[in-house]
């Protein structure tokens, strides 16, 4: 797993984990609706530090919080 795919699972499992849509995600966020479907879609692989802040603003958590995660551990370097 990558940490563009390691992103996308963490904001599709704290949206089921507090019942709440993609969309109803980038409303509470500010951040864009086809910003946050490009990201869990997998079109948007290089998320940035700031729009993962605005998401985690809208789900009430730090981002600490977010990356928190097992899906982070172990993930692969990424040189190009």
């Amino acid at each position: 797993m990558n940490i563009g795919e390691a992103v996308k699972e963490r904001i599709l499992e704290l949206c089921r984990e507090q019942d709440i849509s993609i969309n109803k995600l980038s409303s509470m966020s500010g951040v864009t609706q086809s910003t946050v479907n490009n990201i869990v879609s997998g079109r948007n692989r290089s998320t940035t530090i700031s729009t993962i802040k605005k998401l985690c603003d809208g789900l009430g958590i730090t981002i600490e919080d977010f990356f928190h995660s097992e899906l982070f551990r172990g993930l692969e370097q990424e040189l190009k």
